[in-house]
């Protein structure tokens, strides 16, 4: 018995030396990541934090303000217009990336369809493209009397409008184009449609379920939890709308698509007023964080995931 109980001891030892190697080693793989978040994500932000209570202007000290930059904001017509300008967008163009990926995806489920693979690369392959190069195409598109799209509508007997060149068409115009980039959802919607067990569909079609029945009752459930992935990402991205107002607009015409970022973007490098644009990312953190929140706080009444109880 005692030379069994004196081999525990360095039994002990030996396990917790190989549980210490193992969590260095964990370290060490994921040190590139901790390293850049602690450098180029929270370092960042706590600076921005700092700077929001400051003012500052690049070229000179932080001068300390306290909350003055937030109740300026308060003041700040153009900054009001950014915030509008934003939200039409985020809730205007969310639900139709929803809604038309979601169609998309439906169409490419079908196996029927020949060249099915063209069809998907074709409709992803948009995703991929520069967010410049975009903004470009789609500027050529809008012309009021070069563009192809005023073309088209010249053929059926309608007068294009002035689209970005009128400060009420402006906006829709960047709605319309932000349609083009449906098929990075599209991939993600086929995912999950091909993921659902096709012994549902037969049992609904047991019953006696027709097609539309069975799309209501077993598709949309089932993928509701895409959708709700979807919704949080679209949301997110809607807020940070920059490239195409910066190459196309510039903010213009009579502020129509001033974008909140594109704001954020002229008061921090142009008006060189770096803790007054901090503070206007800040409260752009706490307006995604609240929006993002609700949609959340939602969820558990309309998402559905594998594995639970639907109620009826």
């Amino acid at each position: 018995m005692n030379a069994v109980s004196k081999r525990w001891p360095r039994r002990r030892t030996y396990g917790s030396r190989l549980a210490r190697n193992a969590a260095i080693a964990g370290y060490l793989f994921i040190s590139p990541w901790l390293i850049g978040f602690l450098c180029l994500t929270l370092g960042p932000m706590i600076a921005s934090l700092y700077f929001s209570l400051t003012k500052y202007g690049m070229l000179d000290m932080p001068r300390w303000v306290g909350l003055g930059n937030y109740s300026e904001l308060l003041e700040d017509a153009e900054f009001w217009q950014s915030l509008k300008v934003t939200s039409i967008y985020t809730f205007s163009s969310v639900p139709l990336h929803l809604m038309f990926g979601f169609m998309v995806a439906l169409m490419l489920n079908q196996n029927a369809i020949r060249s099915l693979s063209l069809f998907r690369t074709v409709y992803y392959l948009p995703a991929v493209v520069s967010g410049v190069a975009v903004a470009v195409l789609w500027a050529w598109i809008f012309q009021p009397k070069a563009g192809i799209l005023n073309g088209v509508l010249a053929l059926v007997g309608i007068k294009g409008p002035m689209w970005l060149l009128d400060p009420t068409w402006a906006l829709p115009a960047m709605i319309v184009m932000s349609l083009w980039g449906v098929g990075g959802g599209m991939v993600i919607y086929l995912a999950g449609l091909q993921g659902i067990p096709t012994v549902y569909y037969e049992a609904a079609s047991i019953d006696g379920a027709n097609a539309w029945q069975r799309f209501w009752a077993v598709t949309v459930p089932m993928m509701t939890s895409v959708l709700f992935f979807n919704l949080i990402m679209g949301i997110v991205g809607s807020f940070q709308v920059f490239t195409q107002a910066y190459v196309m607009t510039r903010g213009g015409p009579m502020d129509a698509t001033l974008f909140y970022i594109l704001y954020l973007y002229v008061t921090a490098f142009r008006r060189f007023r770096m803790g007054y644009a901090s503070a206007m990312a800040w409260i752009l953190f706490v307006v995604i964080l609240a929006v993002t929140s609700l949609v959340i706080k939602s969820s558990s009444a309309w998402v559905y995931y594998a594995g639970e109880t639907i109620k009826a």
